[in-house]
């Protein structure tokens, strides 16, 4: 069964409303990654750094989904569910340091930009290979039933996705055996350069689910309170033994696919000017001031806030060295064997001896 977006706020908005201090927190979460996006495709584009991937316009498509979610559950992200680490408590200076590959990251610049990650807040790195994470996610899902963990697994994805054979295997699976998992598909219409017309012929991408025997809803992905009342569903369903469902939450990503990318060789100006109509953070700033819990004044004092935030934390992390030659043999093995501690001995005393040299 897919339920349109109408009906989900209808039937389930009620009962997992986003009120007062959790809208707020919110709100604050998607102003913090468009600030770190509007930085960090600047810094990019001065040769700071070399990839960026931003988010700007699916702030609300994903980051209700991880507010959802336990502290215990786990996130398998694509490309642009990373900033769901600052939410759930990730500092912001190792964030901003996997981009730069350098020392304060956590991941030790072995992972290329944007693919960050941490056990800290439950949340594992993608790998690019398109929808790799998914199957995985289901696996991490039935080891955690299998085990009476109630944890529940957040599986994101983009709508290129649904074209993977990962797809078909990881919904499969988890229809079959009632996978704790939620599938996240962020509808942004274009895959790359691919847009939605090209990619399936199906009315959505929630109606996929009906094939695996798992509900699908399809929600308004630019509504915060919308996809986090459908994920909180979806979430609560899945940590009781319901099973899977697809979420897919239709959005619009407002810049490049990456920072690699020119979208203007593939669409049109003028769909980009209507969807920047419906910017799901200026939609949500007029529902709190409707609300009366924001006002203008606020608003201009968390956006100094936030950028002065960034600012600092961007040169805090800028200026940290590269990661140590010796990190090369961490991370492998619990105990490091005989001989890797040979050659790691050797790799040292070959560094500090050139270093000697001058």
């Amino acid at each position: 069964m897919v339920t349109r977006a109408a009906e989900v706020k209808q039937a389930v908005e009620a009962g997992y409303r986003l009120e007062g201090a959790d809208a707020l927190r919110l709100y604050r979460a998607m102003l913090r990654i468009r600030t770190v996006d509007e930085r960090m495709m600047t810094l990019q584009r001065q040769g700071r750094i070399g990839f960026y991937g931003a988010c700007t316009g699916q702030e609300a498509a994903y980051l209700p989904v991880a507010m959802a979610l336990e502290p215990t559950d786990w996130i398998f992200q694509a490309l642009r569910e990373s900033s769901a680490m600052l939410l759930r408590g990730f500092p912001l200076v190792p964030y901003l340091a996997q981009v730069f590959g350098n020392s304060l990251d956590e991941t030790k610049g072995r992972q290329m930009p944007s693919h960050p990650a941490s056990r800290s807040v439950n949340q594992v790195s993608w790998g690019s290979c398109i929808g790799t994470q998914l199957p995985q996610a289901v696996g991490a899902a039935m080891a955690a039933k299998l085990r009476g963990d109630k944890a529940v697994m957040l599986a994101c994805m983009g709508d290129g996705a649904t074209s993977s054979a990962d797809f078909h295997t990881a919904m499969n699976f988890a229809g079959v055996f009632k996978a704790p998992v939620v599938f996240l598909c962020q509808n942004n219409h274009w895959a790359i350069s691919i847009s939605t017309k090209g990619q399936t012929a199906s009315e959505s991408y929630a109606i996929k689910a009906v094939a695996y025997g798992i509900p699908g809803v399809k929600v308004d992905g630019n509504d915060a309170r919308a996809v986090y009342a459908a994920a909180k569903e979806a979430i609560e369903r899945a940590r009781s033994g319901g099973g899977p469902t697809l979420i897919e939450a239709e959005t619009y990503r407002m810049g490049a696919h990456s920072s690699s990318d020119d979208p203007t060789r593939y669409r049109d100006q003028a769909e980009v000017d209507a969807w920047a109509q419906r910017d799901p953070i200026e939609r949500f700033y007029r529902e709190l001031v409707a609300d009366g819990i924001w006002d203008e004044a606020k608003e201009k004092a968390l956006r100094e806030e936030l950028l002065a935030e960034v600012n600092q934390a961007i040169a805090v992390a800028e200026a940290a060295p590269e990661p140590g030659i010796e990190t090369l043999f961490d991370d492998v093995y619990a105990k490091l064997p005989w001989n890797l501690q040979e050659q790691k001995a050797e790799c040292i005393a070959s560094l500090q001896a050139e270093k000697a040299r001058g």
